[in-house]
C-alpha cells in the first residue's frame, strides 16, 4: 500500500518525481523544479466548480466537478496520470493543501489498478517548509558578499566554488541592464524556491558558509529575499579585480557573443533581430541616467557594431561602446559603491587570488 509523505526535505533533497495536479493557472504562478503539472481540472473548469462552492456549498461544487471531468475527459486524464506512475513509481502527486483534488487523483488511481502515494498537505506546506528553510539559512548561517566592477568576472569566480549561492543563476538573469537572457526568467516563487533547494542541500552537504554575488534588490524581474537582502548590506566583502581590457572581453563575450548564441538557438532566423532588439533596449533602459547626448552616441555605436555583425558576423565594433559605457557610466558608479562599502572589506584580489581565498575562508 502507498505511503504517503510528510518529509518534505527528502523529496527536495532526492529530487523526487512530483506529479502536481492543480490547475495550470496555479502552476505558473509558482511551483517546484522538475515537477509535472497533471492538473484534476483546466483552468474554465476550475472557476466553475469554486462558483458553485461559493454559491452552493462543497456537495454542489463536488458534484459539478464529477460532472465536469467525466467520460472520454477522465480517461485521458487517468491514462496521464497512471504513465507518470509507471515512469516514476518512486514519486508522489499532490494538489494544493493535500486535500480533495489530490485525494480525488489518488482515489481514481487506486480504482484503476495503480496505488500512488500523495504529499500531505500538498503544495502549501512543501512551499512554508521552503520558506522556513531559506529563513533559517540567513539566520543561522555565515555569508560573504563577492563584489567587484561590471566585467571582473563574479559569475565565473562562483563556479569555483562549492560554496556559491548564485542569485543570478536561480533568477536566469545577469544582474544588470543589460542581462535578460533569452529564455526568460522564472516567476517570483519559483526563483524563491529554488533558492531554497540550493540552500537546503548544501546545508546537508555540511557547508554553513555562503558567498553570493553583490547585487540589487531585484535581479531582473526577481526579487532578493528582504531577510537575505538585508543582511548583504552588512556581510563581509571580497572585492574582485581585472583589467579593463580582459573585462572589455568578457561583457563582449557575455552579452553579445553569447547572448546572440542564445537568441538565435531559441528563435532560429530570427533570432538575431530579436538579440539586436533587446541590446539597443538594454541601453535605452538607462537613457535617463545617462543623459541624451551620451546614450545617442553611445547608441550610434551599437547600431554600426550591429551592422557590422549582421553583414559579417564580426562583433570586434562592439567593443567601442561597451568601453565608452564602462568608462563613463558603470565604473564611476561601481568606485562610487566600493568607498560606501570600504569598511566591509576583507580581501582584494584578481580572479586565482579570490578563488583561493573564498575556498580557504573559515566562517567569521
Amino acid at each position: 500500500m502507498a505511503v504517503n509523505c510528510s518529509d518534505y526535505a527528502s523529496l527536495f533533497l532526492n529530487d523526487l518525481p512530483m506529479m502536481d495536479t492543480r490547475a495550470p493557472v496555479e502552476f505558473t504562478k509558482g511551483a517546484f523544479p522538475g515537477v509535472v503539472n497533471l492538473p484534476l481540472m483546466t483552468d474554465s473548469e476550475r472557476q466553475r466548480v469554486g462558483t458553485c462552492y461559493k454559491q452552493q456549498g462543497q456537495q454542489a461544487a463536488i458534484e459539478l466537478g464529477h460532472r465536469l471531468v467525466s467520460g472520454v475527459i477522465k480517461e485521458q486524464r487517468l491514462a496521464a496520470w497512471a504513465a507518470f506512475a509507471e515512469a516514476h513509481p518512486e514519486g508522489y502527486l499532490y494538489c494544493f493543501r493535500g486535500g480533495l483534488r489530490s485525494q480525488i487523483v489518488q482515489q481514481w488511481l487506486k480504482d484503476a489498478g495503480v496505488d500512488y502515494p500523495r504529499v500531505t498537505g500538498g503544495y502549501k506546506a512543501m512551499r512554508t517548509f521552503l520558506i522556513d528553510t531559506l529563513q533559517a539559512a540567513v539566520r543561522e548561517c555565515d555569508f560573504v558578499v563577492l563584489g567587484g566592477m561590471t566585467g571582473t568576472g563574479k559569475t565565473d569566480v562562483l563556479a569555483h566554488l562549492p560554496n556559491d549561492l548564485d542569485l543570478e543563476g536561480h533568477a536566469n538573469h545577469r544582474g544588470s541592464s543589460f542581462g535578460k537572457r533569452a529564455s526568460g526568467q522564472p516567476s517570483q516563487i519559483d526563483f524563491e524556491n529554488r533558492l531554497a533547494i540550493d540552500l537546503l542541500k548544501k546545508r546537508h552537504a555540511g557547508i554553513g558558509q555562503f558567498v553570493l554575488e553583490d547585487e540589487g534588490r531585484i535581479v531582473g524581474s526577481c526579487n532578493v529575499p528582504l531577510e537575505l537582502h538585508q543582511g548583504m548590506q552588512q556581510y563581509p566583502l571580497v572585492w574582485l579585480e581585472d583589467r579593463f581590457d580582459s573585462r572589455v572581453e568578457r561583457i563582449l563575450r557575455d552579452y553579445v557573443t553569447n547572448l546572440c548564441a542564445e537568441f538565435v538557438a531559441l528563435h532560429g532566423e530570427t533570432g538575431f533581430e530579436a538579440f539586436a532588439q533587446r541590446l539597443c533596449q538594454s541601453l535605452d533602459n538607462i537613457r535617463k541616467r545617462l543623459g541624451g547626448e551620451r546614450h545617442q552616441r553611445l547608441l550610434a555605436l551599437m547600431q554600426a557594431a550591429l551592422d557590422e555583425q549582421r553583414r559579417s558576423g564580426a562583433v570586434d565594433l562592439h567593443r567601442a561602446w561597451i568601453e565608452g559605457l564602462l568608462r563613463e557610466y558603470y565604473d564611476p558608479m561601481y568606485a562610487y559603491q566600493r568607498d560606501s562599502k570600504a569598511e566591509r572589506i576583507e580581501f582584494v584580489g584578481d580572479q586565482q587570488a579570490v578563488v583561493e581565498y573564498l575556498l580557504a575562508r573559515r566562517p567569521q
